[in-house]
Order: structure tokens, then sequence, then C-alpha cells
């Protein structure tokens, strides 16, 4: 069982590439801007069938910031295979 790195866990995507992924028996590491969204994406799992107790582990990671990447916390992708990037890049309004 190997361990994949889905970044964008708590997205529409993402979720379902989680969702596939446990269904397979494999183990998925998941990056969420706030780890108070863990509660929602385990609700969201179990919706759609899964019960991923200890198989799905989260990492507080933003895309748009270094912080939480490999660099910076070596837990965002210690031991994973075959990252999947699941989160679409939007562009920053910005307001003067």
């Amino acid at each position: 069982m190997s361990t994949v790195l889905v970044t964008g866990g708590s997205g529409f995507i993402g979720s379902h590439c989680i969702l596939q992924l446990l269904t397979a028996d494999h183990r998925v590491r998941t990056t969420v801007r706030s780890l108070k969204r863990e509660a929602d994406v385990r609700a969201l799992l179990r919706q759609g069938g899964a019960e991923p107790g200890d198989r799905l582990s989260f990492v507080a990671a933003d895309l748009e910031s270094d912080a939480g990447w490999p660099m910076q916390s070596p837990a965002a992708s210690t031991c994973c295979m075959s990252p999947r990037h699941c989160r679409r890049m939007s562009p920053r309004t910005r307001t003067s």
C-alpha cells in the first residue's frame, strides 16, 4: 500500500481523488489551507462511502505560500509516491 500526496483535499476534485485512492487501498496525505477543514473532508468522504481512519492524514499548506511545503515541513511529502495536484489556481484580485 503506497502513500499518495493529494493537494487541495478539501476541494471537489481533490476529495474525489482521495475517495478513489482510499477505495484502491492507498494511504493518502492531503494538504488543506487550514487543519480546521479535516472534519469537513472526513464527513464528505463518509458521504461518499469511505471511512479512511488512519489511512488519511492532513498537512496545512497553501499553494500561495511556501509555509508547510517540503523545504519548510517535510511532513507534506515524506514517503509519498505519485503526488496529485488537485487545486485550481485562481488569480489574485488586487485592490488599491
